[in-house]
């Protein structure tokens, strides 16, 4: 299973590079697969590249997702610790 995660283009570099902000993370993510990419749009990454553009709203929600079913997991994670 492949898993991309959206983040948010701080800065568009020469080379076909992005500076993208992923919340607690910045990393240079290579933008030559998809086109037009500029400040400030949203993009879904994957293995150091961006596939897509999304829009905020669907960034967003994507982001809130996976963190809704992270602290679903955690929560899970700490009641089983105590069987294993």
């Amino acid at each position: 299973m492949c898993l991309a995660y959206p983040g948010k283009v701080i800065k568009v570099k020469k080379g076909g590079q992005a500076l993208v902000d992923f919340g607690k993370l910045r990393q240079e993510v290579n933008i030559e697969l998809v086109k037009g990419v500029k400040k400030g749009d949203y993009l879904n990454v994957h293995a150091g590249f961006a596939i897509q553009k999304l829009k905020k709203q669907d960034a967003r929600q994507t982001l809130k997702l996976f963190m809704d079913n992270g602290k679903s997991f955690s929560r899970t994670f700490k009641r089983n610790k105590k069987t294993c």
